[in-house]
């Protein structure tokens, strides 16, 4: 029997029970380091190293981080459903819970591309602890310089189109850790049909336009449990 399809959308609230800071709360990254400098084109084309100095800060951050309990319940849908994971967030915890199939909408944190093309395929490639440094002038195999695997601000969001096919496919969506005040992103939920229930799964208030919508205002882990109860599941 075939497997009913649930697309799963992810925001910074995911991780935030792992110990990854958001970049938009009062004490978010963004405090410390300007946008303009550390997540636009503009940016990096007026001080790379900079910018790489600042991923390569953050990927020291994230190494060791351990996937939540929110995480591992998400990986788990994969016994009942077909899941796919739509992810705002360029850490990799979703991979490491177990995950199968992770969209990244903008970008991938342990990766690093071509400047002069970051979506082509041939110079993409990971970084592995303890080797997390793009060093200063490191080139890429296309002879650009080497820049972190990011969607910046202003740059088109590649991914976008394969998120928008998988959420027109979804028999149920879940939102998880999204203020959805950030597009194209929270546009997806447009996509669903509209016989799809959708959840969304965050403590704040958060505004959606849409009727159907079950907010289960909790945290990402409390309140993939409460859905596993919703959906019949025993976790």
């Amino acid at each position: 029997m075939e497997k009913r399809k649930i697309v799963v959308l992810t925001g910074a609230g995911m991780s935030v029970e792992s110990g990854l800071r958001t970049f938009r709360d009062a004490d978010g990254l963004w405090e410390n380091y300007p946008v303009s400098r550390v997540a636009t084109h503009e940016g990096w084309l007026n001080d790379p190293e900079y910018v790489n100095n600042f991923y390569n800060m953050l990927r020291k951050k994230c190494q060791g981080t351990q996937p939540n309990e929110g995480h591992r319940l998400v990986a788990g849908l994969e016994r009942w459903y077909d899941v796919d994971v739509v992810t705002q967030n360029v850490d990799n915890l979703h991979e490491v819970a177990g995950s199968t199939n992770v969209i990244h909408l903008h970008g991938e944190l342990m990766k690093v591309c071509s400047s002069r093309d970051p979506w082509d395929v041939r110079y993409i490639r990971t970084l592995e602890a303890p080797n997390l440094d793009v060093a200063p002038g490191e080139k890429a195999g296309d002879g650009s310089l080497l820049r972190p695997h990011i969607v910046f601000f202003n740059e088109a969001v590649p991914m976008i189109e394969k998120a928008a096919e998988a959420v027109q496919m979804a028999d149920i969506l879940i939102v998880i850790g999204t203020s959805l005040v950030v597009y194209p992103a929270a546009g997806l939920l447009h996509y669903a049909p509209s016989n799809c229930p959708i959840y969304l799964i965050d403590p704040g208030d958060v505004k959606v336009g849409i009727s159907r919508v079950t907010h289960i205002q909790k945290g990402a882990s409390e309140g993939m449990k409460d859905l596993y109860g919703i959906l019949g599941i025993k976790s």
